[in-house]
């Protein structure tokens, strides 16, 4: 049988880490003292220490957001710069990540890009952009993975799961690319500022290909999270792309955890493992208090999210990629002790939904 394998996995974020400067940001364009009181504990709880931005930061005290004054006090960017933004600094991220795959050798080869995004959407897009860069065959099968918010990584690495199943000699190169820092939005509103609090940009690219090595992927199963439609949303606005994210997530998330893995039948998340039996958890980090939530909801160990936890303190929230780089760390720091340890990766979408995967570790 013909197992898909994670070969490689490469990571990149923007120059500027923002995440001090949008701390003292936020604490300005709150309203009241109390306001700014509770946003200071979350901050301090929120687990992050750094967030990485494609616009550096301005000086906070002189009333300016960004170095290069494209968000201004009184008058944030429409959606139209915003985009333009996102084009002009999508593709040289993306070739970053791409670049620490150090696998130069490996782009003649490539038979499929896959390209997942949900914070930018240009045409031509990315994928054709990455295609003319890279010298990748004209041929080159792709597709754009779009509006699945931080669980996108999750249906990108399936689809190149199915490629590679169905062609064993198929090469695909999975990029995941969010600038989520370009939908700030100009508001007083305590709970968009502690949603805002948790974003970063950042990149990833992966190698799938029927080639042993890495992570072998298994099987990916999705859930439906019932009654949770209205607790993550994306829509386009006239000043970027509004999000919701409601503070019942984290609450959503453990009930249905525990739901789950209360299953008899085999068709829960898990399958029919039981979570002692998994050594590895690749868990996005969509928050402290998500990884919480996952934690508490199917009474893992406090360390088996260590990975997880250290992407969101380095890093912070950056949409779809987030995964990616816990498993790049699961891949680097594990491979070497953990010979065929088995995992399961997971990720949660606007819906709400849970992507998943299972996956084994070769032994690096």
């Amino acid at each position: 049988m013909i197992v898909p394998h994670i070969t490689r996995i490469g990571t990149a974020v923007p120059d500027h880490d923002i995440h001090t400067a949008f701390v003292a940001l936020a604490r300005s364009m709150l309203a009241d003292e109390k306001s700014r009181q509770v946003f200071d504990r979350m901050a301090e709880r929120a687990g992050i220490a750094h967030r990485y931005a494609c616009l550096a930061a301005g000086d906070v005290a002189a009333g300016e957001v960004d170095a290069e004054g494209v968000y201004r006090r009184g008058h944030f960017p429409g959606t139209a710069l915003r985009m333009a933004l996102y084009e002009t600094h999508a593709l040289p991220l993306a070739v970053r990540a791409i670049a620490a795959l150090d696998r130069a050798d490996e782009l003649p080869r490539i038979t499929h890009l896959i390209v997942a995004s949900c914070t930018g959407f240009t045409a031509p897009g990315l994928d054709l952009q990455l295609i003319e860069h890279l010298g990748l065959h004209a041929d080159v099968q792709r597709v754009m993975v779009g509006f699945m918010g931080c669980a996108a990584a999750v249906p990108a690495l399936r689809l190149a799961y199915q490629a590679v199943r169905s062609d064993p000699a198929a090469r695909v190169l999975v990029v995941n690319l969010e600038l989520c820092s370009l939908h700030l939005h100009e508001t007083s509103d305590l709970n968009a500022m502690l949603s805002f609090l948790l974003f970063g940009d950042g990149c990833s690219a992966a190698l799938v290909s029927a080639e042993p090595r890495g992570i072998a992927m298994h099987d990916f199963r999705a859930a439906v999270i019932p009654d949770s439609q209205d607790l993550i949303r994306w829509a386009i606005g006239d000043h970027g792309f509004d999000m919701h994210l409601s503070g019942k997530v984290p609450a959503r998330i453990a009930r249905a955890l525990r739901t789950d893995l209360a299953r008899t039948d085999g068709g829960g998340l898990l399958r029919d493992q039981t979570v002692e039996t998994i050594d590895l958890w690749a868990v996005h980090g969509g928050g402290r208090t998500v990884l919480d939530a996952v934690e508490v909801g199917l009474g893992l160990n406090p360390t088996v999210l260590r990975h997880s936890r250290a992407v969101l303190h380095d890093f912070g929230n950056m949409s779809s990629a987030t995964v990616m780089f816990a498993l790049q760390r699961i891949m680097h720091e594990d491979a070497p002790k953990a010979g065929n340890a088995r995992g399961i990766a997971m990720a949660f979408g606007p819906g709400m939904v849970a992507e998943t995967f299972r996956f084994t570790l070769a032994r690096g």
